[in-house]
């Protein structure tokens, strides 16, 4: 799946990423919410994990442009900010869930994995990419062709998923590396 990660505590950032990515996720890490809502808004991302108090537009206000766009994908609120109007405000904005640090990393995680199961909030996500005799699982992170199965490397997959994705269309040198 293809995770994006909204947090302007740049530590904090590189570590969810480096988790999600052991937990082979593709994660891109943004800082800013004019960054994050351009990226949410030219790609297509399974989850956006973004924090609420972010520089140039907040969490909040990311979330509504997002959801006013018809973007569907699935928001995970990361946030040090507790309060009930905060939770309620960041819900309110279209976030499907809310977390507030600190965070044990396990939960949130359960909760990744909770909001990729239950997908947009527009139909279910696509969980299994068919080109010819090639699949793709994206829930086992498997891939194979003609029942065989086929040992690729994170990256190699994350390629892989992007072609398929695209299948048919001719996407740029400048697009392939861009995504993977």
């Amino acid at each position: 799946m293809h995770i994006l990660v909204v947090e302007d505590e740049q530590r904090l950032a590189r570590l969810l990423r480096r988790v999600l990515q052991e937990e082979r996720q593709t994660a891109d890490e943004v800082h800013d919410g004019r960054t994050a809502l351009e990226l949410a808004l030219s790609k297509n991302y399974d989850l956006i994990i973004l924090d609420l108090m972010l520089p140039d537009l907040d969490g909040v206000q990311v979330c509504t442009q997002l959801r006013a766009a018809n973007v569907m994908t699935p928001i995970l609120m990361l946030t040090a900010r507790g309060a009930v109007e905060d939770r309620v405000a960041g819900l309110n904005a279209g976030a499907d869930d809310y977390l507030v640090k600190p965070f044990a990393m396990d939960e949130l995680l359960a909760r990744v994995n909770a909001l990729l199961r239950r997908g947009t909030r527009a139909g279910d996500p696509v969980m299994v990419l068919r080109v010819g005799e090639l699949t793709l699982d994206l829930v086992r992170h498997e891939v194979q062709r003609e029942g065989q199965v086929i040992e690729l490397t994170a990256k190699e997959f994350a390629l892989l998923e992007y072609l398929m994705r695209n299948a048919g269309r001719a996407l740029s040198r400048a697009q392939i590396i861009d995504h993977v």
